[in-house]
């Protein structure tokens, strides 16, 4: 792994965040909704999230 400075870290940190919080939201929303294309648009959305977020998570192994 090439050196990562504390700013691209933190960068990563916020990111990996905000996309943690999205997934969790979405996620929220697609079972609250009782219309399916709504709900499937939310699960879609969240899992999306997720997979963004475990791909900047690879920068840090």
């Amino acid at each position: 792994m090439s050196n990562i400075s504390e700013l691209d870290l933190q960068n990563l940190r916020h990111l990996i965040g905000g996309f943690d919080t999205s997934h969790c939201k979405m996620q929220a929303y697609a079972e609250q909704a009782s219309d399916p294309e709504i709900k499937q648009f939310f699960e879609k959305g969240a899992k999306s999230a997720m997979e963004n977020k475990q791909q900047l998570m690879k920068f840090l192994q």
